[in-house]
């Protein structure tokens, strides 16, 4: 948790200013400042390649890991947690009347007398980001998020001194596993203390009471906006526990005025637009997907070549298309997969006394770097995809794809190059690199022996090993 001391900067529209919890942020700043602070690149220490002792250079692949790329995606989406924070925080200046009859009564429970600043009226929006594992959402939200601190001290503001010390920029918590809303209050309270820097508090015994300790523990210490990681875990059952926790989540945006960040995989988005009310909410601050980058864009480039350039082989390959149009194939456009292929193909080379990485390396990294990953429904769905040419694939996407169309994209699909059975991929690329490939073969003399007879293909077939009817034989 990093807590900074409040240095105050002059808010640019006139109802954020005079308000200390907005005036504590970093200012506002463009594009190009934004996107640096996101960026990380780790030193390369060029000597190392060519150091003598192989392990001392493949310990130091682990810093691929370390690389950090913006995307375009990544300022819109610190752009929308931005203005949530200050649009939450414009309704609570602790300065303000308002504020103080907000700390001291709860939002339902209003007094008879207004203060002459009016009733609190919460001001919260909705966030959502979705996209498939590995695509890169938690290396975003992470470099985002810490763009602000996570606490703000304040002492005192233009001479005046501040009642509440604390301001909670952001809090993290993730969705319990069985939606419950009493577990994600003790996570929420837990991770509260924490970032205060407080004993862990007891959770009170009943989900009223323990509802009503968070909410007064947010108040106290202006929490910011809430972040909700793995919210995939959410499914619709019939016991309603999701649908109770929606609603708490919910309620601390209709009476505390706290935005909420979802953060999810596939298939949140399908959950939520099972009711209008939960998309309405979750997305009235923004709605973000996240997919594996195309091979057409910019993006994918300009990642590739930044992760390229870290290398620690004794000699540099050069990013050849044909290197690039392979990475991408393998990896379908994810980008953890792309960093342990490229790492794994390092560890593979460096020490074997030619230490030039070619498609047939990348391939056996893809192995044994993303043996299951390559598995999984998604990614044979996206690499399927992109065996169609491009205009084939906008049409798939629409649904314009004509017959003709559908023809022609089988033909390529059907090209020999590739493999025409993803669920022997695997096996028969781990074949191609194995070591001990004559121990598997039980007669490895056959073909000699085949030659040697009058009928070879009688010979074969009395041996089972050409079968010319298999639907025949094996139905």
């Amino acid at each position: 948790m990093r807590k900074e001391k409040a240095r105050y900067n002059k808010a640019i529209l006139p109802e954020h200013q005079g308000n200390p919890l907005i005036e504590a942020l970093r200012p506002k700043a463009n594009q190009e400042t934004v996107m640096e602070a996101f960026s990380s690149y780790p030193e390369l220490d060029e000597h190392i390649r060519q150091h003598p002792d192989p392990l001392v250079r493949e310990e130091y692949t682990v810093r691929l890991k370390n690389l950090r790329q913006p995307l375009p995606i990544y300022y819109k989406c610190f752009r929308a947690i931005e203005d949530a924070i200050k649009a939450g925080y414009s309704a609570k200046n602790p300065l303000s009347p308002t504020t103080a009859q907000y700390l001291h009564y709860p939002v339902d429970e209003k007094p008879e007398i207004a203060p002459h600043t009016g009733y609190f009226e919460p001001k919260g929006d909705g966030i959502t980001l979705v996209g498939e594992s590995g695509v890169g959402k938690s290396s975003m939200l992470e470099q985002v998020l810490n763009y602000f601190p996570n606490v703000i001290v304040h002492d005192n503001y233009n001479g005046q001194v501040m009642e509440h010390r604390n301001q909670i920029v952001w809090l993290k918590v993730d969705c319990p596993n069985n939606s419950s809303v009493r577990d994600l209050c003790e996570e929420i309270l837990a991770t509260l203390d924490q970032a205060i820097g407080n004993k862990r508090t007891k959770p009170e015994p009943t989900i009223g009471k323990l509802t009503r300790q968070i909410e007064q523990k947010i108040k106290a210490n202006f929490l910011g906006i809430l972040v909700i990681d793995e919210m995939q875990r959410l499914e619709f059952k019939r016991t309603g526990g999701e649908n109770n926790l929606l609603n708490f989540l919910h309620s601390l945006v209709n009476k505390l005025g706290v935005p909420l960040f979802f953060c999810a995989n596939p298939p949140f988005d399908e959950t939520l637009a099972k009711t209008l009310k939960a998309a309405r909410r979750a997305e009235s601050g923004g709605y973000f997907e996240m997919e594996a980058l195309s091979r057409d864009g910019d993006a994918w480039d300009c990642f590739v070549h930044e992760l390229w350039d870290l290398h620690w082989t004794n000699i540099t390959t050069e990013l050849t298309e044909e290197l690039n149009d392979k990475l991408h194939e393998l990896s379908v456009g994810n980008l953890d997969m792309v960093h342990r292929i490229y790492r794994d193909a390092q560890k593979l080379v460096i020490g074997s006394g030619d230490e030039k990485i070619t498609t047939a390396v990348l391939e056996q990294a893809h192995v044994s770097a993303c043996g299951l990953s390559s598995k999984t429904e998604e990614v044979i769905s996206l690499r399927e995809q992109n065996t169609l040419p491009r205009r084939q694939k906008t049409e798939a996407k629409t649904g314009t794809l004509s017959k003709n169309n559908v023809a022609n994209a089988k033909k390529v699909i059907a090209d020999i190059t590739r493999p025409q059975h993803p669920e022997f991929e695997l096996q028969l690329r781990e074949l191609q690199s194995a070591i001990d490939l004559p121990d598997r073969i039980a007669e490895p003399d056959l073909l000699r022996r085949v030659a040697d007879e009058d009928d070879p293909l009688g010979y074969l077939r009395s041996n089972k090993i050409l079968c010319d009817s298999p639907i025949e034989q094996f139905n």
